[in-house]
């Protein structure tokens, strides 16, 4: 008997709805449950042939045990060795590498000294940062948020640099970014699951959380589907089985604003009685699917194309084609005007009292 496990934190209504259907499916030799563990040995494998992860994020004894785990043959859903090393700077970079568009982004030295670092632990990094050519790059209004983590915690819109300074310096220890605005026509959020199976929800992220994906954008059929062949980019470089991607549409360009979301919110309340049952139906195949072709004591997890070529030695590419599963994706609308101007980049000269990591 193969056992799925779902490891998960505060939320309720998926975890138990994802065990449900998978068990509602009676597939032979197949079961779920949520995992329990009352012990980890180093090198001793679980009873889970598949795990899909939801909280590992926020507990790192579960990371550890993650890892663990997949040494000895489970397949994790997420990759837990790719998670911990991926963040959203990085995302961007790799997203212009395979061909989607991005919003104009730089990296920002935390405001102050990691702990246990001094002012001579960067000797390599100039002060002040040349601020002016950052912000005539990306230009005002902005948004600063950390290079890593999500859950929109510690993000700012600014309007000038001295915004910019008066917001950085609450910062503290993060690494920032600071990315261009972009004033959109209309929100997308994509669930990606398997690196195959894509579903595009309406979105629209100025709404209260509740009422986010009441939403009901006009645009044509190929838009939709440069969509989703850009979710599935995203997601085979990465190798991520389990994600979400959100698109800001501006002048019929679908710019990825976040696709770093190994846990994406599933709750009944907030996405809607649609949109779960999609993410339940699909989750409890793929995990199905996973636990079939899981060999035990093999590496079973799934490893994104730039880490797969980057062994081999090949340079990560645009990809010609994107292939993928029937979705069950919203059906397209007509083409609607685009109404939004781009968010003029002006330069600003920045202050010269403003301070970073290194000290003179």
């Amino acid at each position: 008997m193969k056992k799925i496990g779902i490891l998960f934190g505060q939320e309720r209504s998926f975890p138990q709805a994802f065990v449900d259907r998978v068990n509602a499916k009676k597939e032979k030799g197949i079961t779920a449950e949520f995992v329990s563990i009352d012990k980890v040995m180093q090198g001793e494998a679980t009873d889970y042939a598949v795990i899909i992860d939801r909280i590992s994020q926020d507990v790192p004894f579960y990371r550890a045990f993650l890892k663990n785990a997949a040494i000895t043959g489970t397949a994790v859903i997420n990759n837990p060795f790719w998670w911990s090393a991926d963040e959203k700077f990085f995302n961007n970079a790799l997203a212009m590498k395979v061909g989607v568009p991005v919003p104009k982004t730089v990296l920002l030295p935390s405001k102050e000294h990691p702990i246990d670092t001094s002012a001579d632990s960067f000797s390599n990094l100039a002060f002040p940062m040349d601020w002016n050519s950052i912000f005539e790059y990306i230009g005002f209004p902005a948004y600063m948020k950390p290079h890593a983590g999500g859950g929109w915690k510690n993000v700012y819109k600014l309007t000038s640099a001295e915004d910019f300074f008066d917001k950085y310096s609450e910062t503290h220890q993060l690494v920032m970014m600071l990315q261009e605005e972009i004033t959109f026509d209309a929100y997308f959020r994509c669930y990606c699951i398997g690196g195959k199976y894509v579903k595009i929800m309406d979105y629209e992220p100025r709404n209260p959380h509740h009422l986010r994906y009441v939403a009901d954008h006009k645009i044509s059929a190929a838009l939709r589907k440069k969509m989703e062949d850009y979710v599935l980019r995203l997601n085979h470089g990465l190798g991520y089985d389990f994600n979400t991607v959100e698109f800001a549409i501006r002048d019929g360009v679908p710019y990825a604003i976040d696709f770093c979301n190994p846990a994406p919110d599933a709750d009944l309340k907030s996405v809607g009685e649609e949109n779960f049952e999609w993410v339940v139906e699909t989750a409890a195949t793929f995990a199905i699917e996973k636990a079939k072709a899981q060999k035990p004591g093999q590496d079973n997890l799934t490893w994104g194309t730039f880490i797969k070529e980057a062994a081999a030695g090949a340079p990560v590419a645009k990809p010609k084609t994107t292939t993928r599963r029937k979705t069950t994706a919203a059906k397209p609308t007509t083409t609607a005007k685009a109404k939004t101007t781009a968010a003029k980049p002006k330069t600003t000269a920045a202050k010269a009292k403003a301070t970073t990591t290194k000290k003179k």
